[in-house]
């Protein structure tokens, strides 16, 4: 599905729709240029998941754990990490383990690690400033 956002709130409320179908060890993989509205979209899945925290981007920390919802939210920022491989040291299973929803930013990065039936979401700035153009892409499992 196609969408197109004229502000952080839409693209938040974009985020807030998609979290009322997600389910337990659902991944959603995001790919985008920097400050395309990754991290907007992500708080928008914790307010639909029912998370109270205040969602940050966790460029410093590789992943941040938000409780207290509907289901938990693992956020993951793959920006600084170099393979996929340095995925499965920061104990990647163990959070697709938890039941809970992973969202990866920077998903290219690790996109070999990534199952198949993952939710994409591309997010490109679009015409006008404050405008992003978002491409929700559910795969099928194999």
């Amino acid at each position: 599905m196609d969408y197109l956002s004229n502000s952080v709130e839409e693209t938040e409320a974009l985020g807030a729709e998609l979290a009322g179908r997600l389910e337990p060890g659902d991944v959603v993989a995001f790919t985008g240029d920097l400050g395309a509205g990754k991290t907007a979209f992500v708080r928008g899945l914790a307010r639909g998941l029912g998370i109270p925290d205040r969602v940050t981007s966790p460029t410093f920390t590789i992943v941040n754990e938000y409780e207290g919802g509907r289901l938990p939210l693992f956020h993951f920022d793959m920006y600084r990490l170099g393979s996929a491989d340095e995925l499965y040291d920061i104990g990647w299973e163990d959070y697709l383990a938890r039941g809970g929803v992973c969202a990866v930013e920077w998903s290219e990065i690790v996109r070999d690690a990534l199952e198949p039936g993952c939710i994409r979401v591309d997010l490109r700035r679009g015409e006008r400033d404050g405008q992003r153009r978002i491409t929700v892409t559910e795969e099928e499992t194999t």
